[in-house]
Order: structure tokens, then C-alpha cells, then sequence
């Protein structure tokens, strides 16, 4: 079984990625193979919208999303875990929702998690993100898996900051060891 996690974050070692990593434990202690796509490493130009995919089953960009198709295909589930911009995914995360346009059905009756962190608790768009990230996951006929809730939200600003808050880091756990029941 293998588990692909994406970190939507531009910065390296922040909240999200750390929240990416406790989402991921109960995979390694269960022996899954893990993928990690860190976004704070990796270059994903936006979708040109040339429609050559439409034709050739292929995008026509060559850049660092050949290693996300290719995990696509070989994954089982996939967790996103992301910082909220203004409400919404960074510009590299939706880079990547665009150009899965190119993997048609590679997504099909998988199993994805969502997680979130803003600024505020409220207004920092955490749930508003989430959405997204469900909507991207049923866009590409995937199966959405809740932690307690529909995901995990989580307040945060400066990196690390999320490693004082045991409850959220756990909150995380849970959701992974939900993908892992699903994808039995």
C-alpha cells in the first residue's frame, strides 16, 4: 500500500509540512510505503490551458508534476496538508489541483485527507480550504476521509508553532489512521 502527502506549503518546515509528517506516522508504523511531495521543494508551473493533455493523455509542461502523475498512479490515498492564503490554497497547490486535469482517472475511488492552517481561528479560511481540497479530491473522483471532523483545521503563524499543540498534532494522527481503515 502506498500513501501520497502532498505539503502545500512554500516554506520549508512549516506548520502544514509538520502536520503533513504527524498525518503520515500511523502509515510508516503500519509499514505503507510513503511518498512525500514538499512544495517548499519542488517546481509545478501553473496549467497553461493548451488543452495538448486533451489529446495526448499527456502535459505538455516539463517540470516536477511528472513525479506527482507518477505517484498518482501508484498511490493508494493521498493527504494534502496546507497553509490557507487568503482564504483559499497557495498558487503552487493549485497548480497541481490544474494540471491533474492531465492524469484523467489516475485519482479514481482513491481515498484523501485534508489539513489546514491559518492565522486566525476563525477567519484565517481553514474550513473555507478544506472545502477546496474536498472539492478537488470529488473532482477527481476521489473518496473524502474525515479525522473527527471533516479534516483538520489548525491556528498557527510562525513555523513551528504547531508543535505546542499536541491535540492538533494528534488530530492529524487520526486522520491518517482514518485513511488507513478506508483503504482496507
Amino acid at each position: 500500500m502506498n500513501i501520497l502527502g502532498i505539503s502545500g506549503t512554500p516554506r520549508k518546515g512549516g506548520n502544514s509540512e509538520i502536520l503533513l509528517n504527524a498525518a503520515l506516522e500511523p502509515f510508516i508504523e503500519a509499514g505503507w510505503d510513503v511518498t512525500k511531495f514538499l512544495l517548499s521543494e519542488k517546481k509545478v508551473e501553473p496549467c497553461i490551458g493548451c488543452e495538448t493533455c486533451t489529446n495526448t493523455d499527456c502535459c505538455a509542461i516539463t517540470d516536477d508534476m511528472g513525479e506527482i502523475y507518477t505517484a498518482f498512479e501508484k498511490c493508494n490515498a493521498v493527504i494534502i496538508s496546507t497553509p490557507a492564503y487568503y482564504r483559499n490554497v497557495p498558487a503552487q497547490l493549485k497548480a497541481i489541483m490544474d494540471r491533474t486535469y492531465a492524469a484523467k482517472g489516475s485519482l479514481t475511488g482513491k481515498f484523501g485527507g485534508a489539513i489546514a492552517v491559518g492565522r486566525g481561528s476563525s477567519g484565517g479560511g481553514q474550513c473555507i480550504v478544506l472545502t477546496i481540497i474536498n472539492n478537488y479530491y470529488l473532482s477527481s473522483g476521489m473518496l473524502c476521509v474525515p479525522g473527527e471532523l471533516n479534516g483538520v483545521t489548525a491556528t498557527a503563524d510562525k513555523p513551528g508553532d504547531i508543535l505546542g499543540q499536541p491535540p492538533r498534532l494528534n488530530q492529524a494522527r487520526i486522520l491518517g489512521k482514518n485513511l488507513i481503515k478506508y483503504t482496507r
